[in-house]
């Protein structure tokens, strides 16, 4: 059914550069020069989770002189840049060394939607040290009748690559109320040349190196954060962009994590680097990968008191608590969700063996009630024939395929107690023959079994698994139709739990606030895009392989790998009544906008990941089809023709640009934006150019949000 595309096999260098940053610094300490920042917080500061009345402001303080002390600091904060009246005067903070000296003050008792200038000072040896000065705005009182303007973004890879979409926000000077960042904030590898680039002046390294977990061999070979030090190292080499740096100094942040965080692909506390090989049950490293995140990032998860917030307890895994909501007067409320924490496997398991039966005639018949009958028939071909390879009169077919796989486990890294107790769970029970028979006509073709009067199931191989221990066929790279079949009986049977996204906790706080929310907008944040990425290859006449002429998912690691939860979800709050329902989305790499289900979705291209082209290409090259094969020219060449004609709702695609989206949310309407750099431009240093030549890069696109649709402006 499916002609795997392989993990790319061609090799890439990691040129790593280690990244500096000069930071001025003040001599005055009874007026200090607070817009030359000082060498004593190397990633300057931030503010976050503005509410009408409250906000999270964000420091670190480095001295390497005192490393192991917990060191003084003082906060201000006025209503006027030059701070000559002060609405805090806070001089009893303190930096503690166990949370490596960063810190997170909520302050409260601030008035509604007004613009407030912060900044940080260290004192040492009788010399007062002060940081940039930030800016920040509190949230419009409730019931405001006002528009609000903010920006959404995700992914910003570090290595090999600049920041030019926030040099490019910078430049628009815009009146903005906040931005949000859906996840990705940091990538948790040095050099992971399946996505990473390694050669463009940028690099990430670990002050513990012995504590990372190595990955890869030879010239692909990297590291994965692991110890706190290396989530630590992760956030401390970003911030110190000064381009970053700007738009934290200038715009309050409201941030959610997604898989980079802590680990590629992951759900809850399981990484995947291994593919299912092994099992990667990580809770120590995702605790570390939590509380660097918490450390780092200017959020309040547990709608903590005024003054310092207590890291040490805010919640954490399995308890963690970081979706939240907020509300800017009449016309938004703002939800903010967790993809990640809670949200169970990847349907399909990467070990899963492709012969493996999933749905057998029973579940497959009854799934089939009500279809169409050509619909039916399709699945009476032999192709979905199947044995039970346990029966007796299978005693030699099952010992020559657990033979097979124990020679491929072992190619994969496998020892040999691991395959062979892996090939006993797999090996077994009722096995496609689609898969089966070509394995063992491989070794004898006498050995194939005839497929005629053989019940008929739905195995992985069916859904496009080829492969063990593999990414296509269960993250990426799924059959549509027949994995959706599938979804939705695991669906039923597991009374939800299969899809079940956001967990109870989460779930009944989502419809509740969705529910009873009276704003004029009700927008959801998820990390991972909504918008259904669908490659049709059914009516492509120029491909001849039967096995391409289907209709696959790009990526069921997002929204498309949980089918039915999603349609369910969407349709109830259709049902409920909930009007002008939006949600804004990121984690693809790519732009687009979308109705699905009758819900207006957004998903912003990366600030500088590896846009969704090119790692399509690199994945089809690997593979072995040639730039010119047919295939490649409708995946990668006409990515956006075949993504559009492939979903009716997708109104517009940009499958290789990095930005951003601009929002305004009106009483009546709400316009977005799309600001637009080709990928091409990613590993060039604009901040050494004149503003000219970045403006002249970039291109926008505007589309007005209204009634349950999307249309261009």
């Amino acid at each position: 059914m499916f002609n795997p595309f392989k993990r790319r096999t061609f090799l890439q260098a990691v040129v790593a550069v280690a990244a500096t940053t000069t930071f001025g610094c003040s001599d005055d300490a009874e007026t200090p020069d607070a817009s030359a920042g000082s060498p004593y917080f190397p990633q300057s500061l931030a503010s976050g989770d503005p509410r009408p009345d409250s906000v999270v402001l964000w420091v670190r303080v480095e001295d390497s002189a005192r490393a192991g002390d917990n060191l003084p600091l003082r906060l201000e904060v006025s209503t006027a840049a030059d701070f000559k009246t002060l609405v805090l005067d806070k001089t009893d903070l303190t930096a503690l060394a166990e949370h490596d000296h960063a810190v997170k003050v909520k302050v409260t008792g601030l008035s509604a939607r007004t613009t407030y200038y912060y900044r940080f000072s260290y004192e040492k040896d009788g010399q007062r040290h002060t940081t940039r000065t930030g800016r920040t705005r509190t949230a419009p009182a409730a019931g405001d009748d006002v528009a609000v303007k903010f920006v959404f973004a995700s992914c910003q890879d570090f290595i090999g690559r600049y920041y030019n979409a926030w040099q490019r926000l910078l430049q628009l000077d815009a009146d903005l109320d906040f931005v949000v960042f859906l996840g990705d904030y940091v990538y948790e590898t040095t050099g992971d040349t399946s996505f990473q680039s390694g050669d463009g002046g940028r690099a990430v390294r670990f002050s513990a190196p012995n504590e990372a977990l190595p990955q890869g061999t030879g010239l692909t070979a990297f590291l994965a954060a692991n110890s706190l030090s290396n989530y630590r190292d992760l956030y401390k080499t970003v911030r110190t962009d000064k381009q970053l740096q700007a738009v934290h100094e200038r715009y309050p942040f409201i941030i959610v994590w997604d898989d980079h965080e802590f680990s590629d692909d992951c759900w809850q506390d399981v990484a995947t680097y291994e593919d299912g090989k092994r099992d990667e049950k990580q809770r120590d490293r995702k605790l570390n990968a939590e509380q660097a995140f918490l450390e780092y990032i200017p959020l309040d998860t547990a709608q903590s008191p005024e003054g310092a917030i207590d890291v040490a307890n805010e919640p954490r895994f399995p308890n963690s608590r970081i979706y939240r909501d907020f509300e800017y007067g009449r016309h938004l409320k703002l939800l903010v969700t967790d993809y990640r924490s809670y949200r169970p496997d990847h349907l399909i398991p990467e070990d899963g063996y492709p012969g493996t039966v999933a749905l057998d005639a029973t579940l497959l018949g009854a799934a089939l009630q009500g279809q169409p009958d050509a619909v039916k028939q399709t699945f009476q071909a032999d192709t979905f024939a199947y044995v039970n390879i346990d029966d007796a009169a299978y005693a030699t077919h099952k010992q020559v395929l657990q033979g097979v796989y124990l020679s491929q486990a072992k190619a994969a890294g496998l020892t040999d107690a691991e395959a062979a107790q892996k090939a006993a769970k797999w090996v077994a029970g009722p096995l496609a023959l689609y898969y089966v028979n070509q394995v063992l006509a491989a070794v004898n073709k006498a050995l194939v079994i005839p497929p005629a009067d053989k019940p008929r199931g739905l195995a992985y191989a069916h859904m496009g698994k080829a492969a063990l221990f593999n990414i296509q066929g269960s993250r990426y790279v799924v059959v549509k139709d027949t994995f959706d079949l599938f979804a939705a009986v695991k669906y039923q049977l597991s009374q939800g739990k299969s899809e079940d996204v956001f967990g109870p906790a989460q779930e009944q706080w989502f419809q509740q606030t969705l529910t009873t929310a009276q704003n004029t907008w009700k927008m959801v944040v998820s990390s991972t895009s909504l918008s259904a990425l669908i490659w049709d290859f059914r009516q492509q006449a120029d491909i001849t392989d039967p096995t391409l002429r289907q209709r696959f998912y790009f990526s069921v690691d997002q929204w498309d790998g949980f089918p039915t939860k999603k349609k369910v979800m969407l349709n109830t709050l259709k049902a409920q009544g909930v009007q002008n329902t939006l949600f804004i989305s990121g984690d693809i790499h790519a732009s687009f906008a979308s109705v699905e289900e009758g819900v207006p979705v957004l998903t912003a291209p990366g600030i500088t990941s590896g846009s969704i082209k090119s790692l399509a290409s690199l994945a089809l090259i690997g593979a072995g089809y040639a730039t010119g094969a047919p295939v490649y020219q409708h995946a990668v060449v006409e990515m956006e023709k075949t993504l559009q004609a492939s979903n009716p709702g997708l109104r517009f695609a940009d499958a290789d640009s990095h930005g951003f989206v601009m929002v305004e949310v009106k009483a009546d309407e709400t316009l977005a934006t799309f600001h637009l750099i080709p990928a091409a431009e990613v590993a060039k240093d604009y901040s050494k150019r004149s503003d000219s030549e970045l403006e002249a890069k970039f291109t926008s696109r505007t589309f007005r949000v209204k009634n349950s649709d999307i249309q261009p402006a």
